[in-house]
């Protein structure tokens, strides 16, 4: 049974619920289900996909989720950076508004749940932690910037293509004499309501006595209220012969059953794209689980949050959806409107399922500018050019791979900034890793221990030459570890000891073996020994089973102190002289 809840984390939670937690889920629901409808609409706009195809990648998945993901707090659906991804992979393939382009779209969300299902099922869940999260949040900045300029052209009612910030710009700046001022208007004064909402709505409303609770749900309801009142205005005035766009018919009723296409040149097309979805969506949804488990001292299981996002991305493509993943801001709001376990997404899903029954041929005068509006206000949120800032200050490198993530996901498009994310982020992994910091040690006077002589005042022996190794060996470093220990030596016939101080050192492999048995050669050809102090257990136990041990032309110190001892039997008096 252990094993099995381990598959399907409800059968842990399922056996603890009760009415008190299902009020506070239903209530969680509530008020993510009122904020999901029109964030649902708009990401499918933004995909460049119908928007009742927002609405069913809301409903199965919340429902896969719940069963096999462990946060409790966590909402799945369309999120915006994951739905311009969507737009930039599937445009490359298919024409916007075609059946090749949806057939396309749900297929790359089945080839993403199929990719998390098996990074998750051989838990690789590590592999995520080669992004660093400087370029991951470069690469989100970008992201928000283009889709928020993106969606310019809703609000100014103009056409515009594009999916790198120069096309974009160029092709509205082309066509600003066609703005349609009526859409201007709605879209405008839609941004400054919700901007107000964000900000102004839940204080007003508690200085007119309403309680906490009420006034945030009417806050949340902010992007509804102003759904109703254009779609009223739209209709009322007959604004769509006009020249305001309107979202049209959005059909009514469940979820279709789809199968994706299995056309095998369209999975060839796919699976990069879907791959870069997969790292993304991961990601961005395992830090957001992450943080909200912390603050109710909560754990989740990174590699079962990959099957959770998996089955969600699955039941997504046999539902009529496209790529999801956990959202940030849905998921805030249902952990402070108080969910307790993963079933307020289960009912969040049948809230959803109810509007795509009943509510959808109300939509049909809801203008394009509105939705355009909803996703500007949301993605803006997550533009923080203070990462700039902060990386300069605080190191170069990582300001240089933050600063060329956002730069070439703005002048390239997300795919190319998504993928130098990744090459950056194992190209500074490599870099940094590639050149271990050694320091030369010396014997702080009065003890046992041993500090940098370029910081401290430390006792040495000109015979005997201590270097702390602050990394694992491995066939990137271990040249440099090579030459740095040769370079040490030369030209000081003084030296009859080198100790490679090995505290730190958690992993040799071959090739770092390989090359220690060369330095261990060479220096005996100077006639200088070679000895190892502080090694860990493990490492030891490994070089045991090798014969480098018994070719050590020193020995194998469990103290560098004892080191300093034997090889230097009076360490002060030396160092006096």
């Amino acid at each position: 049974m252990r094993d099995l809840s381990r598959y399907l984390p409800i059968l842990t939670w399922g056996r603890e619920y009760t009415r008190d937690v299902a009020i506070s889920d239903v209530a969680a629901a509530v008020i993510v289900t009122i904020m999901l409808i029109p964030q649902s609409l708009a990401y499918a706009m933004l995909a460049g996909l119908p928007p009742e195809m927002g609405l069913y990648a809301s409903i199965l998945p919340l429902v896969a989720y719940a069963i096999f993901g462990t946060s409790r707090a966590l909402a799945v659906g369309p999120v915006a950076v994951v739905s311009l991804m969507t737009a930039a992979a599937v445009g490359q393939i298919a024409q916007t508004g075609t059946a090749g382009y949806i057939t396309a779209a749900i297929l790359l969300a089945f080839i993403s749940g199929l990719i998390l299902l098996v990074i998750g099922i051989f838990r690789l869940g590590f592999l995520a932690n080669f992004l660093s999260h400087p370029v991951i949040a470069g690469f989100i900045t970008a992201s928000g910037v283009l889709i928020a300029t993106s969606q310019l052209k809703h609000i100014f009612g103009i056409p515009a293509h594009g999916h790198a910030l120069p096309e974009l710009l160029g092709s509205m700046i082309g066509n600003l004499g066609q703005t349609n001022v009526i859409t201007l208007i709605i879209g405008v004064a839609a941004v400054a309501f919700l901007f107000w909402v964000r900000k102004g709505l839940k204080p007003l409303l508690l200085s007119l006595g309403l309680k906490p609770r009420m006034a945030d749900i009417l806050a949340k309801a902010g992007p509804v209220a102003a759904v109703v009142v254009t779609t009223l205005v739209s209709w009322a005035f007959g604004l769509g012969g006009r020249g305001v766009a309107i979202v049209g018919e959005v059909p009514q009723g469940l979820p279709p059953f789809t199968l994706p296409s299995f056309d095998s040149a369209l999975w060839g097309q796919l699976f990069v794209p879907a791959l870069l979805i997969s790292i993304i969506g991961f990601v961005e949804s395992v830090s957001v689980a992450q943080t909200l488990a912390a603050k109710k001292r909560q754990r989740i299981d990174p590699d079962q949050e990959l099957i959770g996002l998996g089955a969600s991305n699955i039941a997504s493509a046999i539902s009529g959806g496209y790529p999801v993943t956990g959202g940030f801001a849905r998921s805030v709001v249902n952990f402070d409107a108080g969910a307790e376990t993963p079933a307020a997404g289960a009912f969040t899903a049948v809230g959803i399922l109810l509007a795509a029954l009943l509510l959808t041929p109300l939509l049909f005068f809801l203008p394009k500018a509105t939705l355009a509006a909803t996703i500007i206000v949301a993605v803006l949120s997550l533009v923080d050019f203070s990462i700039l800032k902060r990386t300069w200050g605080y190191s170069r490198v990582d300001f240089a791979a933050v600063s060329a993530t956002i730069l070439l996901t703005l002048l390239m498009g997300v795919e190319i900034g998504v993928s130098a994310g990744v090459a950056i982020s194992i190209g500074l992994f490599l870099y940094r890793t590639s050149k271990p910091h050694v320091a030369e040690v010396g014997l702080v006077p009065g003890t046992q221990h041993f500090r940098n002589i370029n910081r401290h005042e430390v006792i040495t022996h000109p015979e005997m030459v201590t270097l702390r190794i602050d990394e694992s060996l491995y066939f990137a470093n271990s040249r440099f570890l090579e030459d740095l220990i040769l370079d040490r030596v030369a030209g000081d016939p003084r030296i009859k000891h080198v100790v490679l101080m090995c505290s730190a050192v958690n992993e040799i492999d071959t090739s770092a073996l390989e090359t220690l048995e060369e330095i261990n050669h060479r220096l005996d050809l100077m006639g200088i020994k070679l000895h190892l102090s502080e090694v860990k257990g493990p490492v030891t136990d490994r070089l045991a089973r090798c014969h480098f041990l018994d070719e050590l032309t020193g020995e194998l110190f469990l103290a560098q102190y004892d080191a300093m001892k034997k090889l230097t039997p009076t360490p002060e008096k030396d160092a006096a002289e």
